[in-house]
Parts: structure tokens; C-alpha cells; sequence
């Protein structure tokens, strides 16, 4: 059944660099084409990118003016002639949408090489866009997606569910799927109050390890006490730290590292992710690793870290980076959560609230902020 489309449409815009959003009517996007589908956005999740891009500090080239948010669900109302249809989805299907890769070439080492599901697409490929930065994202009711990068949204999960799930849920997926975490009974998850780690916490326990979880705000351990509470019994596998008051020593005896007996190195988590973007926290990363550890760094501050070449090289640590996860691994990251309740802890406003939830972002109160297009004042 074919779906009626507006000529216009409600946006969120970035006109302009530190400025607030315009909120205004624009163009509907026209029909989808080649590999598209025209998808009826039903909730767009705000991330520390869309802050960042806001500020006009990205380090690639920035085009204005731009609807951003690269983490968002919907229902699809258009396919084009070329849309790949590989979950049997149909008009009115609902959907989840990453922010990685609109349009890539298919071609490229990254394309080509094999990542598990012989699809010639990947999430890093050079020559693709990125939705929200590059192209238009999901704060406007309607929007442009590649059917290669959508994923179906299971029937446990709400669209306001899955919105945060499609790059904070996707990035930790793919720092606990990496080789070291997935072997590691112990971790520490480094900057865990937030976006990414009060999932990260959730996903890592029903994954059965063990977790030391440390932040260094209020708000956040507060967040972090609320999550473990709602994990039910899989909760007793996370230890809550508070790095400000809290020597790295202490926070391993809260999950059974101390022994008189042990030798230098012995004791200690056997991975950490660091999610946090200070030098106090890789610092912290480290010394929570026993001898032969691993840190996932997934944040990028501008003025990067500095480590411990004596710790790097005598305790044989390993640093290695994660971005996102494998397109089948997204598929994978959306069945488990539904299987094993994993849900953000959410705030929501309407699109035209979006500069409030912006400077809810800026307060730091944790959590997920979404924008629910359901929302009567969207009218």
C-alpha cells in the first residue's frame, strides 16, 4: 500500500557552528533511489558526535547547513529500485539505523575483505557517507537511508529503545566482541556512567564477566546503581567504583583482587575499556590491568594519551582501539538485547524541544536523550 508523503517536513538544522538548532519546515526528501529507502523517523538519539559537530571542532571537512543525528529508528514508507530487501521487510517495517555506511563503494579493501557476511559493505568503508555528518541524519521526520546499513528492530524492542542502541549500543558491542574481551572474565569498564557504559554493563553481564564499573560523578555512579539494581540477580557481577575517592588497589578488592601472596603484576582485571577521554582515566585503565592486559580505547580525545612505555613494554600491555561493530554483528548486538532485556535509560523530548535536550546534554544528567517523534508537540 502505497504511503502518503508530505511535501515538507519538520528539521532539525544546523545553520550555523555554536549556534542552536533551527527548527523549521523543509523539503521532504524526494523519492528513493538506487540502494535507498525513505524511512517515516520515529525517534533520533543525541550523541557526544552531534555535540561535537555542533561546535564546528570535527577533524574532517564540515559542510553547513546540516540535519544531524547518526542514531535513530523508524518505518519504512519507500524502497528504491535497487534497495537490498535482506530481511523480508516491507512498507511499514520497522527499523534501526547506524550511523555507518550510506553509500559505500563496495569495492574498496574495507568492502572487499571478509567480515562474516559476504555482503561487500562495511561500516569503514574510505568513500562512504556518514548520516548526520555528512549527509542528512535522522532529526527530521523523514529521511534517506541505505538498505545495506538498516538492521529490523525486533518485536521486544520500541523504536525509542533502539535509537541509542544504533551507535552507543553498537560501539560497545564492538569493544566487548573484540578478541581480549571476549576471552576475559575480568573487566573494568572506565567511564561507565554514560551513554555507551551504562550499556556496556548491562551487555558485559549477560555475558557472564565480571565488571568493576567507575566513573567519577554523582550523576553517573547514581545512573550506574539504577542499572545494576534493574540486571536483578546478574547485577551482584558488577562492582561500582568511584575513581574520584577511590585508589585503584581498593577499587580491584571490590571484585576479589587482593591476595598478600601475590606477585607485582598478579593481580588486576584481565581487560579494560576506556570510554572516558581524560589522561586520569587511561592512567586509571592501566593500573586496574594485571600483567598481560588489554585496553580497548574507544574514546578520541584531541590531544590523545600518553602512556607508560615501562608499563607498555615490561607488564606487556596491549593498546588497541574500537570504533563499531560488523554490520552482522549489529544483527547480533539487536538480538541479544532483546533476548536479555538491555535497554538505555532514556529521556525524551519532541523535535521541537530538541535545544532543551541539548542543554539537558550539556548538565551532564547521564543516560540516553532522545527525540520521540510521537510526541503530541511535534504537531
Amino acid at each position: 500500500m502505497a504511503v502518503k508523503i508530505p511535501s515538507e517536513m519538520l528539521a532539525a538544522v544546523q545553520e550555523k557552528f555554536s549556534e542552536p538548532y533551527s527548527v523549521t519546515k523543509i523539503t521532504t526528501p524526494s523519492k528513493p533511489e538506487g540502494h535507498d529507502l525513505l524511512i517515516r523517523v520515529l525517534a533520533a538519539s543525541y550523541c557526544h558526535t552531534d555535540a561535537v559537530f555542533s561546535s564546528g571542532e570535527m577533524q574532517h571537512n564540515q559542510t553547513l547547513p546540516r540535519v544531524g543525528c547518526h542514531e535513530y529508528s523508524g518505518e519504512i514508507v519507500a524502497f528504491g529500485p535497487s534497495a537490498e530487501n535482506l530481511y523480508g521487510l516491507t512498507v511499514g517495517s520497522k527499523v534501526g539505523v547506524p550511523p555507518l555506511s550510506y553509500h559505500p563503494c563496495t569495492k574498496c579493501f574495507e568492502c572487499t575483505r571478509d567480515d562474516g557476511d559476504g555482503s561487500r559493505y562495511s561500516p569503514h568503508c574510505p568513500y562512504a557517507e556518514t548520516l548526520g555528518l555528512t549527509v542528512d541524519g535522522g532529526f527530521q521526520q523523514y529521511c534517506l537511508v541505505d538498505s545495506r546499513q538498516i538492521v529490523p528492530i525486533p518485536e521486544g524492542l520500541t523504536a525509542v529503545d533502539t535509537a541509542p542502541l544504533m551507535c552507543a549500543g553498537f560501539t560497545i558491542w564492538g569493544a566487548l566482541q573484540h578478541e581480549r574481551i571476549k576471552n576475559a572474565s575480568k573487566i573494568a569498564i572506565v567511564g561507565a556512567g554514560g551513554g555507551l557504559g551504562h550499556l556496556g554493563i548491562q551487555f558485559a553481564a549477560h555475558l557472564g564477566k565480571e565488571v568493576l564499573a567507575v566513573d567519577a560523578s554523582d550523576k553517573s555512579l547514581e545512573l550506574l546503581q539504577n542499572v545494576i539494581k534493574g540486571l536483578g540477580s546478574k547485577g551482584n557481577q558488577i562492582k561500582v567504583g568511584d575513581a574520584r575517592t577511590t585508589k585503584p588497589e581498593d577499587l580491584l578488592v571490590s571484585i576479589g583482587e587482593h591476595s598478600s601472596d601475590a606477585a607485582p603484576g598478579e593481580l588486576g582485571v584481565d581487560a579494560a575499556i576506556l570510554l572516558a577521554d581524560s589522561q586520569a582515566a587511561m592512567d586509571l585503565a592501566t593500573a586496574l590491568l594485571k600483567n598481560h592486559g588489554t585496553i580497548v580505547v574507544v574514546s578520541f580525545p584531541e590531544r590523545g594519551f600518553n602512556m607508560s612505555a615501562t608499563a607498555l613494554v615490561f607488564r606487556d600491555i596491549r593498546i588497541v582501539g574500537s570504533w563499531v561493530a560488523k554490520h552482522w554483528q549489529l544483527r547480533e548486538m539487536m538480538q541479544f538485547a532483546n533476548q536479555y532485556n538491555v535497554k538505555p535509560v532514556v529521556k525524551t523530548f519532541s523535535l521541537p524541544e530538541i535545544n532543551a535536550l541539548v542543554d539537558e546534554y550539556h548538565r551532564g544528567t547521564g543516560g540516553k536523550l532522545v527525540i520521540d517523534m510521537t510526541l503530541d508537540s511535534l504537531a
